[in-house]
């Protein structure tokens, strides 16, 4: 079910943890499953240093947590911004279309600690949405538009 890039990053996760005084931080969550994200990066010069995080979740939430942030490190906020849902679960050898969700988490998270960012130091980056609490699993194949529309 799972590649053996998956169950390495759930088993041995890279970059577990919190940055203390972090660039940005950006929390995301799924209501439906309970998998929360938590982001940390840390920039400088308009690079990210460093990145960590926190998940409360499952394997696949995990893993593609844990490929964000190695993807990300080193990364100009322009090219972080380019990693998307697609991205992450590509360089995990992809992902159940059930656990799609959670590389959408990592790549709403991630966005999240980028405007949080962008936001203590009043700036605006080009294509950065504002970020969402919760995220809804579209890529599941649901239909829930009309639960969106408020």
């Amino acid at each position: 079910m799972y590649s053996e890039k998956v169950m390495d990053h759930f088993m041995n996760p890279r970059n577990v943890g919190e940055i203390e005084n972090a660039s940005g931080v950006g929390t995301v969550g799924n209501a439906k499953c309970g998998d929360i994200m938590k982001v940390y990066l840390q920039i400088e010069d308009g690079v990210i240093k460093d990145a960590k995080f926190k998940t409360f979740g499952c394997g696949a939430a995990v893993a593609t947590s844990s490929m964000a942030t190695e993807l990300v490190i080193g990364k100009t906020i322009e090219e972080a911004l380019k990693i998307t849902n697609k991205s992450v679960a590509e360089a995990l050898d992809g992902l159940p279309p059930v656990k799609m969700h959670c590389s959408l988490l990592a790549e709403e998270s991630l966005h999240a600690a980028l405007w949080d960012y962008a936001e203590k130091n009043g700036i605006t980056i080009e294509g950065l949405k504002p970020p969402v609490a919760d995220v809804h699993d579209h890529d599941h194949g649901h239909d829930e538009d009309e639960e969106d529309a408020n």
